[in-house]
């Protein structure tokens, strides 16, 4: 079989991720040379013509990625049905359609990485890419570094295992402590339900980097895009 599958060219244009880009298919969205498909199990290469909701494929674009400033109270998807505010609400004009790299919670904040390539959010959301994410939390009460400990081992919390965290108390201010914390994984609300299991409750979550990328002094709602170059560097690294 020659060119690449369906699915594939759709999310590198990207219009949608791969596994979106199949529920199209099937839902009968897309044409290709002008003939309705409803089965992703299908190869095209640059000379077919390929259609999604009756718009012409435009070719793929040069894999980018963006570094923004979360702020909290934005949800990390396109629509939301309770009428809340989207990350994509507040992107500034003239960005291309974006995707983004794994997610934040409605109140936490900081790095989200955002791509046009489908390929790449894939890459960089796998546990297999085993990049560290780090956060700054804070979290009600005062816990010793003992109390921290089954974190540093890895849990279970409602049947789901979480690796490892890397876990560090870098001080007590009030009523509260801040933590420095390091995952690899990134489940859904990972940090905020471990620390629940041990009776801590998270008020302020910030992740301060992803791999290599670095929030750094970006303010809130900035968005900065990463070099090419340096893209390609890190990229290297995985």
């Amino acid at each position: 079989m020659t060119g690449n599958r369906i699915a594939k060219v759709i999310s590198r244009a990207g219009i949608a991720s791969r596994r979106q880009a199949e529920r199209l298919i099937v839902d009968g969205h897309v044409t290709v040379n002008g003939r309705k498909i409803t089965s992703p199990a299908l190869n095209v290469s640059e000379t077919d013509r390929v259609t999604v909701h009756g718009r012409p494929l435009v070719t793929a674009q040069p894999m980018r990625l963006w570094l923004y400033h979360k702020p909290p109270g934005l949800v990390t998807s396109t629509h939301d049905e309770m009428g809340r505010g989207t990350v994509f609400d507040s992107l500034p004009e003239g960005m291309p359609r974006v995707m983004p790299v794994g997610r934040l919670d409605l109140g936490s904040e900081g790095l989200l990485l955002l791509t046009n390539d489908g390929g790449l959010k894939r890459r960089l959301e796998l546990p297999s890419t085993g990049w560290l994410r780090k956060y700054r939390v804070r979290v009600r009460g005062a816990p010793t570094d003992a109390a921290l400990d089954p974190l540093r081992k890895g849990l279970s919390v409602g049947g789901e295992r979480f690796r490892p965290m890397q876990v560090v108390i870098d001080r007590h201010q009030g009523a509260n402590a801040w933590l420095t914390v390091g995952i690899r994984e990134g489940r859904n609300r990972e940090i905020r339900r471990a620390m629940e299991s041990e009776g801590l409750i998270v008020n302020r979550l910030i992740r301060l980097s992803y791999g290599p990328f670095q929030l750094g002094k970006l303010k809130r709602g900035e968005v900065r895009e990463v070099k090419s170059s340096v893209l390609r560097d890190q990229l290297g690294r995985t």
